[in-house]
């Protein structure tokens, strides 16, 4: 970052080595390897397998529960699904769904402008990823359950 400090001035470097001050993230940089070598271990095939499957479940239970609604339906689509529920907000399907050990995500999600579009304040959603199991999706659909009876 520098060429020479003393108490008198500072010479800083040229652009763009004036902007690398500091010790690099090494700890990151180990983390991101080994991070790199347990996708490599499981697969990408397997990884996009489990999280469709995960998907296609949560999908097809939730469509099967009057009063929810599922946005975003792509055929192609990555392992998130969102959702509302009808005259419920889903800051409240949030705060329930933290109520009974399931975590989502619920707002506008830097999305505002599709949230307009669609007419809504908001949405709740959900991700699946390489740790989650089939319990994780009934789970969730018992969450959504308990949402209506609370608020229903």
């Amino acid at each position: 970052m520098i060429l020479s400090v003393s108490f008198e001035e500072i010479c800083y470097n040229c652009p763009p080595y004036r902007f690398e001050a500091g010790t690099p993230n090494i700890a990151g940089a180990i983390g991101l390897g080994r991070a790199i070598e347990y996708v490599n271990a499981i697969g990408f095939d397997w990884i996009q397998q489990h999280e469709q499957m995960l998907l296609r479940e949560a999908t097809s239970a939730l469509e099967k529960i009057d009063g929810v609604r599922i946005i975003g339906t792509a055929e192609k689509k990555v392992a998130v699904i969102s959702f509302v529920m009808d005259e419920i907000h889903p800051h409240d399907i949030g705060s329930i769904f933290d109520s009974c050990g399931v975590a989502i995500r619920a707002g506008h999600h830097c999305a505002q402008p599709l949230m307009t579009r669609f007419g809504l304040p908001a949405t709740a959603r959900a991700a699946f990823s390489i740790y989650n199991t089939r319990d994780v999706v009934a789970r969730l659909v018992a969450a959504v359950h308990k949402v209506q009876e609370i608020m229903l």
